[in-house]
This record gives C-alpha cells, structure tokens and sequence, in this order.
C-alpha cells in the first residue's frame, strides 16, 4: 500500500489507538462524559479512514487523482477539528471546532463521492 492510501491508513491507526487509549481512560475513571467525542473519533478516524485507505488501494486510478490528496487533507483536518469540538461542546465550552469539523467532513464526503463517481470502474489486478 502506498501514497494516499497509505498515508490513510496510518491516519486511521493512530486515530483507533487515540480511541482505544481514551475509551481505557474514560472506563477507569468511569466518567463517560465524553463518549460521544470518543465515538466520533473512533467512527471518523478509524473506521472512515481505514475504508477510504481500502478503496484507494483497491483503485489506484482514484487514489493517482490530485483530488485524492485534497480528500486526505480535509479528512484529516476535520477529526483534528471535530473529535475535539464533540468535547468542548459536551463540557460547555464551545460548539465551534465541532461545528466547523463537521462541515469539513461532509465537504470530505462529497468530494470522496464525486471521485468514487469519476473513477474508472476497473480495480487493481491481484498479483
């Protein structure tokens, strides 16, 4: 696996270890206050990412479109934005970071489709 698929998977490895840390650390302390930050970085991080590591392994002609590295950076940006911002506004903070994560990420998911969308149908050949 290379380039921005890999770059994608390394991203969702340190996002699920940052997750498992915390959920170990919220049940030890057993306050759950912030588990839907946790979720959040869990399902965003590692569960997004590591999908979107697959699809572009699995179709190099996408992951070789410029647009690819825009999709990575912006993905990366909004759970950078959002797991923390689901934290703030639970403790009463601010809603900012998780309101501007969040439509960071739906213009993450809407370019992801549109390149899904422009793709060729033809997927990488199994060696």
């Amino acid at each position: 696996m290379n380039g921005v698929a890999r770059a994608f998977l390394l991203v969702a490895i340190l996002a699920g270890l940052c997750g498992m840390v915390w959920g170990i650390q919220m049940s030890a302390s057993h306050d759950h206050t912030l588990s839907p930050a946790h979720g959040h970085l869990n399902l965003l991080g590692w569960v997004s990412c590591s999908i979107f590591a697959f699809y572009y392994h699995l179709v190099p002609d996408a992951a070789e479109n410029p647009l690819a590295r825009v999709h990575f950076g912006l993905v990366v940006a909004a759970v950078i934005l959002l797991a923390p911002g689901v934290a703030l506004a639970i403790q009463g903070k601010t809603e900012l970071l998780a309101k501007l994560g969040s439509v960071i990420m739906l213009v993450s998911m809407l370019l992801f489709g549109w390149i899904v969308l422009k793709a060729p149908r033809r997927v990488a050949a199994r060696a």
